[in-house]
């Protein structure tokens, strides 16, 4: 997403099972690369994971 991820918008590159099609791949965007998931932001669960990524996008609009 040449533009970045507006907060809200499901990134472009998630297949169906909501995995990146550009990890490991050179062209992953460096945030994308630079982020290290930890269980505060992943939660027990997809589910859960979802509901924090959601509230942090949320907290974080400009």
């Amino acid at each position: 997403m040449p533009q970045g991820k507006p907060a809200g918008v499901r990134c472009v590159h998630l297949d169906d099972q909501q995995q990146c099609r550009l990890f490991g791949r050179p062209e992953r965007p460096q945030f994308c690369r630079d982020l290290l998931p930890e269980p505060a932001m992943c939660g027990g669960d997809a589910r859960e994971a979802l509901a924090i990524l959601t509230q942090l996008e949320r907290d974080t609009r400009p």
